[in-house]
């Protein structure tokens, strides 16, 4: 007997929305998601980053001085996003590592690797199953594994994310950002 499903899984007024996060660590072949039950902040997104890094990052790479980021040029984690780059400080400073983010330029997100080398394969395995609720979501994520060695882990995150935070321009200068000379508005980074 096939199963009524909504046209949108989510937003559902009473069962919420999610939010998909993920970090695609591309040398490894492995993909971490947050799913977010709140607003798709830059607030959320670099407590997504900073959850995949006390999960999974610090045990892999111990010895390290600094991350690489590569993100898209808008939505939460976009170039001109002052809260993005506020939060990266706190993260920057919180573990003492120096962050290096790259933005694709605007309109070529696609060719960002974690867009078909880990968001595709999500999308394939959940594919004609209805997403009926935040546990459904996590696992089908969590379930994702490839021929090529490619594994995913998810976790729920029920933090509440407030939207429209203003950062001053105080808060603001007071980023340790460092803008590259090659298209620095894209390429930075920023010190603890």
């Amino acid at each position: 007997m096939p199963e009524k499903v909504n046209v949108y899984d989510f937003i559902d007024q009473e069962k919420g929305k999610v939010s998909p996060y993920g970090v695609y660590d591309l040398d490894k072949n492995k993909g971490w998601v947050n799913v977010g039950i709140s607003s798709d902040t830059a607030a959320f997104a670099v407590n997504s980053i900073r959850a995949w890094w006390y999960d999974l990052g610090k045990k892999i790479y111990k010895d390290i001085k600094g991350i690489l980021i590569t993100a898209d040029c808008g939505g939460s984690n976009g170039y001109r996003v002052r809260l993005w780059k506020t939060e990266l400080q706190k993260l920057a400073t919180e573990l003492q590592l120096i962050i290096n983010v790259s933005h694709f330029p605007p309109g070529t997100s696609k060719w960002n690797k974690i867009e078909h080398k880990l968001f595709c394969f999500i999308s394939k395995n959940w594919r004609g199953k209805p997403l009926i609720d935040l546990s459904t979501v996590v696992n089908l994520i969590g379930s994702v594994k490839t021929k090529n060695g490619l594994t995913v882990k998810a976790q729920l995150d029920e933090n509440y994310y407030a939207k429209g935070i203003k950062i001053s321009d105080e808060e603001f200068n007071a980023v340790k950002l460092e803008q590259d000379v090659f298209h620095g508005e894209w390429n930075y980074r920023i010190s603890p």
